[in-house]
């Protein structure tokens, strides 16, 4: 299987910002020129995350996607406070790739399944925020940008999206974001052997070790990272090659 190295774009009030476990945001940059950035460096898709979105109750900024994909070559997500078919619609027709749904999907589970015969499995990702509970002693899924608890446990929710229709599931440690301090190997490697589409691993990338654990250790069919990138702590490039070299195979 070829792996996917993933640049992700966390969006708010038009700027891309960096947090760690969802807060704390820091200003990174303007979302097209980034973009455009990370396309001529080889990544093999962008995820463009209206980080804002969902709280604030408004649509995704159409605008902004527009202009992002006009200036980029490879596939672009985006996500962010999609509800509706309609709204996924409006967004495809912009130049997203795929769009990703997660609050809406716990919400509505109906709209995966609407999506996915309206546009295609291929076109719904369905992204899964999680995070460590000592009580349950389990992985428990949060929506609304990390600020709400619900009672879904993680691998139970991936196995369900993939029922309702999703066509990957982008799964977001919520412990390990921002930390640098590595994936969460052990909810992705569960999540994978669970699940027959494709699992995204995000939160925690610090350094080129991460992404390759990613891969060898939890079998992830991509790798996604913001900060490492963004602050140009390494390159795409640099990522591809080393894991390259250590037998894995990416685009």
């Amino acid at each position: 299987m070829v792996k996917k190295i993933i640049a992700c774009l966390d969006v708010k009030d038009g700027r891309v910002v960096k947090g760690i476990q969802f807060v704390e945001l820091r200003d990174a940059g303007d979302p097209v020129e980034l973009a455009a950035f990370y396309s001529e460096e080889g990544a093999d898709e962008l995820v463009f995350l209206d980080i804002s979105a969902s709280v604030e109750g408004r649509e995704t900024m159409v605008d902004v996607v527009k202009k992002t994909a006009a200036h980029i070559s490879i596939p672009l997500v985006v996500g962010g406070g999609i509800r509706t078919v309609e709204n996924m619609k409006q967004l495809l027709e912009a130049g997203a790739s795929k769009v990703s749904i997660n609050s809406a999907a716990i919400s509505n589970p109906a709209v995966i399944t609407e999506g996915a015969k309206t546009f295609g499995s291929n076109k719904i990702i369905v992204a899964i925020d999680v995070k460590w509970s000592e009580v349950d002693q389990d992985w428990l899924v949060y929506t609304h940008g990390g600020q709400k608890k619900t009672e879904w446990k993680a691998v139970e929710w991936a196995k369900e999206v993939e029922k309702l229709g999703a066509g990957e599931i982008l799964l977001t440690s919520m412990d390990q974001d921002g930390e640098k301090d590595g994936y969460d190997i052990a909810i992705t490697k569960h999540v994978k052997n669970t699940v027959s589409i494709p699992v995204t691993a995000s939160g925690g990338a610090g350094n080129v070790e991460h992404i390759l654990a990613a891969f060898t250790e939890a079998n992830a069919d991509a790798a996604l990272a913001a900060s490492i990138f963004h602050f140009k702590e390494t390159s795409i490039r640099e990522v591809k090659n080393y894991v390259r070299e250590r037998g894995v195979e990416v685009k």
